[in-house]
């Protein structure tokens, strides 16, 4: 069952993505009277087709292939390598007869509308969710390194007060892009000293074999249980506000990362909960870990503070994010071209994205995601490839500089070396997951 939500979640994510990216193209080809022959989520190869209606003079349908989708121009050399229609004359209508700059509109179009969409989700929750975050300075119990961390020097209790020599404010900011593509210098208070560790600069292979939460995670004192989540599996097993944990499996429970590193390594699970009752009285408990390796309850006094924003205020935020997104996985791409990341440590294909996705249906976790694929996608667009939006822009430059198209036969080639790469890539990443969950490196 898990799976088919996970399953469930990213195909409904994607098919979002895909929609509105061939809805940018259809637009912008409609607007310069340029027909277009299909639109269709997913591909219908060898002309296998789930679902179709015809309705003015375009064919709208499903394909059985979930890997992408597609709209077809008329007078354009592109997946479906249609060059029939090529050898007759040219239309007014088709897209080889139309300017330059309008070709090159409908093929940038596509990559806008995910940029836009991507930037209109991360405004839309930083509207309605704000912002969580812990300050810096509330650390005082300071950090816990997992095995990545321990590995570039770091100990437990370490504070981290800045990074390249700019003060740290928020925790986040430690595990953030900057840090983990590495290079960055962190300035650590241990006891009286005061330490500088440069942070390797392929410490990416590292964090993406064994996750962030090996890099670093804050110490925070666990309190009193605050509230109880309506549902969860702490309600079930009988928790309550007030209640203290004093055990998980039998490990003492100080810090709360004491508590979650039990909880991530044990899911599936039944394990014994010691807690002590507000009246003093101490019970043992069997608590079953969830997925998510949350048991559902919130400390009181947590140091976690949320930042609400208006709707104009929240925009700019917004924004912001979104086009971090797009320029870390630029330098992401950029460390695994310069071979200072393996490709096999830091991407992921559809069976790793839907781990992301995760097997409870989380809707703010759900449109992070979907936000982010939206700015990672028109990134992959981008690219100068052959049979991508990014290889035909390309293209087009060239014929704008040269004042004349280049040859069907030349695109024809193009587009079927562009089709190899892409189709590499594709199988690459997929089994590329496929050896992670063999090797147990996806959760």
């Amino acid at each position: 069952m898990s799976g088919l939500i996970m399953a469930a979640q990213m195909l409904l994510g994607l098919s979002i993505l895909v929609i509105l990216h061939e809805l940018g193209h259809f637009l912008a080809a409609r607007a310069f009277g340029i027909k277009v022959e299909k639109f269709y989520l997913f591909f219908d190869a060898w002309g296998i087709k789930l679902f179709k209606f015809k309705y003015k003079d375009c064919e709208y349908g499903i394909g059985w292939l979930p890997l992408g989708g597609y709209v077809k121009i008329a007078g354009m050399i592109d997946e479906s390598m249609d060059t029939e229609q090529l050898k007759a004359e040219p239309q007014p209508y088709e897209f080889r007869s139309k300017p330059a700059w309008q070709k090159l509109i409908v093929m940038l179009a596509g990559i806008f509308v995910n940029i836009v969409l991507g930037i209109f989700i991360f405004w839309m929750l930083t509207f309605k969710y704000g912002e969580t975050y812990v300050s810096n300075d509330k650390l005082i119990y300071g950090i816990s390194p997992g095995k990545v961390g321990e590995s570039i020097g770091l100990e437990t209790g370490d504070r981290i007060t800045a990074i390249d020599g700019v003060p740290v404010v928020r925790y986040d900011e430690i595990v953030s892009p900057k840090v983990l593509m590495g290079n960055a210098v962190l300035t650590v208070k241990r006891g009286n000293e005061t330490k500088e560790i440069q942070v390797p600069s392929d410490i990416m292979n590292d964090v993406s074999e064994y996750g962030v939460s090996e890099f670093v995670q804050p110490r925070i004192h666990v309190g009193k249980i605050g509230q109880v989540v309506s549902g969860s599996e702490a309600e079930r097993i009988g928790l309550h506000d007030g209640d203290e944990i004093l055990s998980l499996n039998n490990k003492p429970v100080r810090f709360y990362v004491d508590l979650s590193t039990v909880l991530r390594d044990n899911v599936g699970k039944e394990l014994p909960l010691v807690v002590q009752r507000q009246d003093g009285e101490v019970d043992t408990l069997q608590a079953k870990v969830p997925e998510n390796a949350m048991l559902g309850f919130q400390y009181s006094g947590s140091p976690y503070e949320i930042v609400k924003y208006g709707f104009f205020e929240s925009l700019p935020i917004g924004a912001s994010k979104a086009w971090s997104a797009l320029a870390d996985n630029a330098k992401g791409l950029g460390k695994i071209a310069t071979g200072q990341v393996k490709a096999t440590k830091a991407l992921s294909g559809p069976v790793g994205i839907a781990r992301m996705f995760g097997a409870e249906v989380d809707w703010y976790k759900f449109w992070t995601l979907v936000g982010l694929l939206s700015m990672v996608l028109a990134l992959m667009n981008l690219l100068p490839i052959p049979a991508l939006d990014g290889g035909h822009a390309m293209f087009l430059l060239i014929e704008m500089i040269k004042g004349k198209p280049l040859s069907d036969k030349f695109m024809e080639r193009a587009q079927l070396v562009g089709f190899i790469i892409v189709v590499f890539l594709m199988v690459f990443a997929l089994g590329n997951d496929i050896m992670k969950v063999v090797g147990g490196k996806l959760p």
